[in-house]
C-alpha cells in the first residue's frame, strides 16, 4: 500500500511539472503564425510522400504533409515512404492524437485535484487508471527525449559534396548553403543557392504585406492557394501577421533531382525572424513579440528547365 502511495506521489509530481509546461507549449504554438502557419504544405513531385534526407541543418525527419493536392498512387508517384514527426503527427492520426492529448490532460487535472483518470470508480479501476497514467507520462517523456536526441544529432557538414560545392565555404560560419547528405543527381550551383535565400526573404515579405499577386510570382499555384486561405482566416479574425528581419542562419541541400523537364530541390533552412500578429484595426499585439525567433524548415523549390525557381512546399522539422 505504501509503495502504491509513493508511486502516486511521484506521478502527481510529474503531472504538476507537465501541467505547468503545457500552457507555455500552447503559447509558443499559437505564436507560430508565420507563412505556412506551422504546417507542412505543398508537393514535391514524385517524392511528395518520401521524407527528404536529413541534413546537418535539419538532422531529424521532416514532417509529412498536412496539405497537398498530390494523391498517393497517382501517375509518377512512388510508394509512400516512412516519415518522422512522432506518433501523433502521422497521417490519419490527427483525431486520435487529439483524443489522446485530451485524455492525458484530463488525467493530469484529475491527479492535480486529488483524483485520477478513473477517480471515483475505486478498486481495480483505480489501479488500471494509475497504470494508464504512468504509461502516458512515459510516452511523453520518450517523445521529449527522442526530440532532444534528434536536436543534438550531428552530421558531416560536407558529406556527399558534389563537384563545385567548394564555393559554399561560408557554410562553416552558418551564413550560407552547403551540400547536405545524400547524392544530388541535379547539380545545384551557387546562383541557385542565392535564389533560394532570396526567395526566403521575398516570400516572407509578400506574406507580411498580404500581397497575393506577388506571391503568385514566387510560389506555385498550390502554395498560393494555401497562403490565400490562411490570409483570409487572419482577416476573418481581424488579425494581420507581420514578419520582418528575416535572416538565413544556416542551410544545406537535402536532395535535388529532375523529373522530365522539371527540376526540384529540397533545402533545409534555419533562419531567424520577428514574427508577430497584431489586431488589424487597433494595432494591438495578439501573439509573438519584437524579439527574433528561430525556425528550421525544409523548403522545396521547383522550376521548369531554364526558368526561375518557385516555392512548391514547406515542411516542418
Amino acid at each position: 500500500m505504501n509503495f502504491t502511495q509513493q508511486v502516486r506521489g511521484i506521478v502527481k509530481a510529474i503531472a504538476v511539472v507537465l501541467a505547468l509546461a503545457l500552457p507555455l507549449m500552447l503559447a509558443i504554438s499559437s505564436a507560430d503564425a508565420r507563412i505556412g502557419g506551422g504546417l507542412s504544405s505543398g508537393s514535391r513531385g514524385g517524392r511528395t510522400f518520401s521524407a527528404p534526407p536529413s541534413t546537418s541543418t535539419a538532422p531529424g525527419s521532416a514532417q509529412p504533409f498536412n496539405r497537398t493536392i498530390t494523391q498517393p498512387g497517382s501517375p509518377g508517384m512512388g510508394a509512400p515512404a516512412a516519415t518522422g514527426g512522432g506518433f501523433f503527427n502521422r497521417p490519419g492520426m490527427g483525431m486520435l492524437g487529439g483524443l489522446a492529448a485530451g485524455f492525458l490532460g484530463a488525467g493530469l487535472l484529475g491527479m492535480l485535484f486529488g483524483g485520477g483518470m478513473f477517480s471515483g470508480l475505486g478498486g481495480l479501476s483505480s489501479i488500471f487508471g494509475l497504470i494508464l497514467q504512468i504509461g502516458l507520462i512515459i510516452i511523453v517523456v520518450r517523445l521529449a527525449m527522442s526530440w532532444w536526441q534528434r536536436r543534438h544529432a550531428t552530421a558531416p557538414a560536407y558529406a556527399g559534396v558534389a563537384p563545385g560545392a567548394g564555393a559554399q565555404s561560408n557554410f562553416r560560419t552558418g551564413t550560407g548553403f552547403g551540400l547536405g547528405s545524400g547524392s544530388a543527381p541535379l547539380e545545384i550551383l551557387p546562383a541557385d543557392y542565392e535564389a533560394f535565400e532570396r526567395l526566403l526573404g521575398e516570400i516572407q515579405a509578400a506574406w507580411s504585406n498580404e500581397d497575393v499577386a506577388r506571391l503568385h510570382t514566387l510560389a506555385t499555384p498550390e502554395m498560393v492557394s494555401y497562403f490565400t486561405k490562411d490570409l483570409a482566416e487572419n482577416k476573418a479574425r481581424n488579425d494581420i501577421n507581420k514578419v520582418s528581419n528575416v535572416k538565413l542562419l544556416q542551410g544545406d541541400l537535402a536532395e535535388a533531382w529532375r523529373e522530365g523537364d522539371t527540376d526540384y530541390a529540397s533545402v533545409a533552412m534555419r533562419f531567424s525572424l520577428i514574427d508577430k500578429t497584431i489586431e488589424r484595426t487597433s494595432g494591438r499585439l495578439v501573439a509573438g513579440s519584437e524579439q527574433p525567433v528561430e525556425a528550421t524548415e525544409v523548403w522545396t523549390f521547383v522550376r521548369p528547365r531554364g526558368a526561375n525557381w518557385e516555392l512548391s512546399a514547406i515542411q516542418q522539422t
